[in-house]
This record gives structure tokens, C-alpha cells and sequence, in this order.
């Protein structure tokens, strides 16, 4: 039976989003004339053009730092190799410490280079069913006051949300036990119409992969947890099913839901899903990916929104197959990614 999961955690990394968004808050980092035409300290990681990729890039981000230690080290080659992540917007997962300062940093940092942040929240209770993942909030009060402090850090800048990785498609495949579920559809819903209530924000429910069922068994659920009321819905986030099956598993859901558009994360689809070893793991870390298209919003189809790299290329899965925990930066497989991305 094909594991739905492979969302990974960003566990590993807390701290060090909490101490970059504060960063961000006191130093300002980004490019100084709005356009990204400005290279930047270190790496000198600039933007994107804007009319296709309007979402921020980091130029402090994890693999720019990676760009700037391997130039420093005189390791050229492999520095190029990095800096096809290091140049792409990739989300910021928003840790629960201090999750208004975090936010506040990083949309503050993209509305000065006149770019949209892009965000995942990644809080429900009870998250990925006791895996690699596991935790989130420690009730529903928490989740509520933690989505508060989302919504105040965001304010009236432009930001896209992808709202909760797995956490319907887990109340569909059975992971999560049937007393969750009223509560945790209560808790999309509710920070949908939050999220939403802000005057520049998008929201992106998330609604699985093109390979752990069929959009038969979800619509209804997205329905119940708020998919009405967001701007549309996100899938493959961590995955690896390729751009044209996540096109066809996205049509077929839109369809059953008021033709609703939808996102792609196309960080690590380059190679489309891994087929070897244990079944219930090939979504941890496998051997052989690749990166995928670079982030846009000029799609192959009318209704995909935008191909986004919404999982940071190059963060482990979880601790398998060699890896470090979720959500740490392992350098060897972002080397990997990135040359057999091309």
C-alpha cells in the first residue's frame, strides 16, 4: 500500500528560522531597489524576474549560506550546483517559537524587494500520525492562538499560505484516529477565514499526492475543512510525483470542488517518484531525484496557480536511508538534487 506521507519536518530547523526572522526584522536583508537587480551579501543571491516568479528568494537562506562556505572553500563546482536552490524562492515552514516575529521578518524582507513571501503552516495537532513528522500543536487553543500570530505577523503584506500538509488527506487514509477529526476540520476551516481575512493574502489548502488515492475520497473532506473559502488547494508538497500526473490528480479534485485552482511543489519531481526498496519508505529520502521545474507562475494549465518549491530542497525527509532528522540541511543530497536536475 503506497505511504501518503513525506511531508518532512522542519523539527531540526526551529531555531534557526526563529533567529532568521528575527534577523530579518533588525537587518532588512533583501534587494535595496525592490527589483532583486541588487546582488546581496555572501552569496549574492538576488530575485527572480517578477512577472514569472513573483515570490521572494531568500538570500540568506540555507543553501545560500551553503553557496557562500563552498566559494569560500575555493569548491567552485559544487558552489555552482547549490546555487540552483539558492537562487529559487523556497517556502519558509513557520516554527511554533515566536511564530508573529517570524512571519513579520520574512514578509517584511519580501515586501522591500517587492516580492510575494511564501509560507507553510505546519502546526495541526496530532501532525503525521506519530512519524518522522510528529507533533504540532498541543491543542486546539494552541493551534488557534498560533494561527492569531501568523495572521498579525502577516498583516496587510502580500504573502501565499500553503495551509497544513496532509493534515485532510490524514483524516481520509485512516492515520489519524477518528476522535481528531471534528476538531482539526473545525481548526482548517478556522484558519482558512483568518488567513483569508487578511487584505493580501492567499491561501492554498492542502489536499495530497497524484499517488495515494483517488480525488473521489477527498473532495468532501476539503469541503468540510474550509477549500471553499481559500484561494485553492496545494499538492505533491514533499513528494515526488511528476508535474504532468500532479496536473491530472489536481484537474480531476478541481473539478469535484467548483474548479478550484491549485499549486504544485515541483522541488524534487525532476525524476518522478522512487520505486525500489521498502514501499512504505520511498518517500524518506530516496536515491535518485532530482530537482523539478523552477518556481513560476507561467504553468502548463489554466488552473495550476503556480509550480512552487514548497518542500526546501535539500532537508532531509527524516532519519532514513542515511539522513539526518527531518528538516535538516543535508548537503550531500542537495549536491545530488541539484546535479541530476540539470
Amino acid at each position: 500500500m503506497y505511504d501518503s506521507r513525506g511531508v518532512g519536518a522542519f523539527a531540526g530547523r526551529r531555531a534557526s528560522v526563529v533567529a532568521l526572522g528575527a534577523a530579518l526584522l533588525i537587518t532588512g536583508c533583501s534587494s535595496s531597489d525592490g527589483k532583486g537587480e541588487e546582488p546581496e551579501a555572501g552569496a549574492g543571491i538576488t530575485q527572480q524576474p517578477k512577472e514569472a516568479d513573483p515570490f521572494w528568494v531568500n538570500p540568506d537562506g540555507t543553501a545560500a549560506q551553503q553557496v557562500a562556505a563552498l566559494e569560500k572553500a575555493g569548491k567552485e563546482t559544487e558552489a555552482r550546483q547549490i546555487r540552483k536552490i539558492a537562487e529559487q524562492p523556497v517556502a519558509e515552514w513557520i516554527s511554533p517559537e515566536n511564530p508573529r516575529e517570524q512571519t513579520r521578518g520574512f514578509t517584511e524582507a519580501a515586501d522591500r524587494a517587492g516580492r510575494t513571501a511564501l509560507l507553510v503552516l505546519y502546526n495541526i495537532p496530532h501532525r503525521d500520525c506519530g512519524q518522522y513528522s510528529q507533533g504540532g500543536a498541543a491543542d486546539g487553543d494552541a493551534y488557534r492562538a498560533f494561527v492569531d500570530d501568523v495572521a498579525q505577523g502577516i498583516g496587510d503584506r502580500p504573502a501565499t499560505v500553503i495551509l497544513e500538509p496532509d493534515a485532510v488527506l490524514h483524516l481520509v487514509d485512516g492515520c489519524t484516529p477518528d476522535e481528531y477529526h471534528e476538531e482539526r476540520y473545525d481548526l482548517l476551516k478556522g484558519a482558512v477565514t483568518k488567513l483569508k481575512a487578511l487584505k493580501n493574502t492567499k491561501v492554498y489548502l492542502d489536499a495530497g499526492n497524484a499517488g495515494w488515492g483517488d480525488p473521489d475520497q477527498i473532495f468532501e473532506p476539503l469541503r468540510w475543512a474550509g477549500v471553499d473559502r481559500a484561494d485553492g488547494f496545494s499538492v505533491n508538497v514533499s513528494n515526488f510525483y511528476s508535474t504532468e500526473d500532479s496536473i491530472a490528480y489536481g484537474k480531476k479534485l478541481s473539478a469535484k470542488i467548483g474548479g478550484k485552482p491549485f499549486v504544485i511543489d515541483t522541488s524534487r519531481n525532476g525524476n518522478g517518484p522512487y520505486t525500489g526498496g521498502a514501499a512504505d519508505e520511498r518517500w524518506c529520502n530516496p536515491p535518485g531525484r532530482a530537482l523539478g521545474e523552477t518556481p513560476t507562475v507561467k504553468t502548463a494549465d489554466p488552473l495550476v496557480d503556480a509550480y512552487l518549491w514548497v518542500k526546501r530542497p535539500g532537508e532531509s525527509d527524516g532519519e532514513c536511508k542515511g539522513g539526518p532528522k527531518a528538516g535538516q540541511w543535508w548537503p550531500e543530497y542537495a549536491l545530488k538534487l541539484a546535479r541530476a536536475g540539470g
